[in-house]
């Protein structure tokens, strides 16, 4: 057993063959990267969706793109939603192996100026969706003795920003969320792991006027944005048998605009 365990560690696809992988919000250039990651190490994956036509134009696109992904309509913010998303998963795939959330949105203003409804989109929306879409794979995973579990956090989960409280409170505790569950389930062969990236050459970020993008770039060390495949990478890493130590870690991926 311990050789075949070696030869799977060192065999990705190996290890992928049969899985599948959700990853919430993965229509967004984080998540398609992601995607295309997973896909390409042989996962079946799956992503949710909330506007149908946009979902079926870019399914289209990857598949063009030689890579299959699976969309499923789902308020991630709603838990009965939810929890019939994986059921209805696992029966047209099978159990989820790897889990990545990542879906989240911003809604953003200063605090005094912020509306409870700014709040509650922000935290639902990404705290609570994380709470509402593990819930309902965490039983099978301790069942099957295995599973991988990422938090897709943020920079400004770390440090705050101005004008974020709403952002910057869920993405903080979509960590404390990892380490307390990755405690939990240690013991069980699952893995709970946040990655908090920095600021990446996504469609949103470059829509930024020039000026600004440049003004964070500069305060960046490496002196660049990040890219979407480096964050999928390390997702990569993350999920693979030689990653089976690390647990209840967050790994930031920000070029050195932050470090603790």
């Amino acid at each position: 057993m311990g050789q075949a365990l070696e030869q799977n560690s060192s065999n990705p696809k190996a290890e992928a063959a049969n899985k599948v992988a959700l990853v919430t919000g993965g229509t967004g250039g984080i998540g398609t990267a992601i995607c295309e990651k997973l896909a390409a190490l042989g996962y079946k994956v799956a992503t949710t969706y909330r506007n149908e036509a946009k979902a079926k134009a870019w399914q289209k696109s990857m598949q063009d793109n030689g890579c299959d992904v699976a969309i499923y309509q789902c308020d991630v913010a709603d838990f009965d939603e939810c929890k019939k998303l994986v059921d209805t998963i696992t029966q047209e795939l099978g159990a989820v192996d790897v889990l990545i959330n990542n879906a989240g949105i911003t809604r953003d203003s200063t605090f005094r100026k912020m509306t409870h409804d700014q709040w509650r989109d922000v935290i639902s929306c990404d705290l609570d969706s994380v709470f509402n879409v593990t819930r309902p794979i965490i039983d099978t995973m301790l069942e099957k003795g295995h599973g991988r579990i990422i938090n897709i956090s943020s920079i400004n989960g770390q440090k705050g920003q101005f004008g974020q409280s709403n952002y910057s409170a869920a993405k903080a505790g979509m960590h404390g969320f990892t380490k307390a569950l990755a405690q939990e389930v240690a013991r069980k062969g699952i893995t709970v792991n946040t990655i908090s990236p920095g600021y990446i050459a996504t469609e949103m970020v470059m829509a930024v006027p020039e000026d600004v993008r440049n003004s964070i770039i500069a305060q960046i060390p490496l002196g660049r944005l990040g890219k979407p495949e480096e964050i999928a990478h390390i997702v990569a890493f993350l999920v693979s048998e030689g990653a089976s130590f690390i647990t209840g870690a967050n790994i930031a991926a920000n070029g050195g605009h932050y470090m603790e």
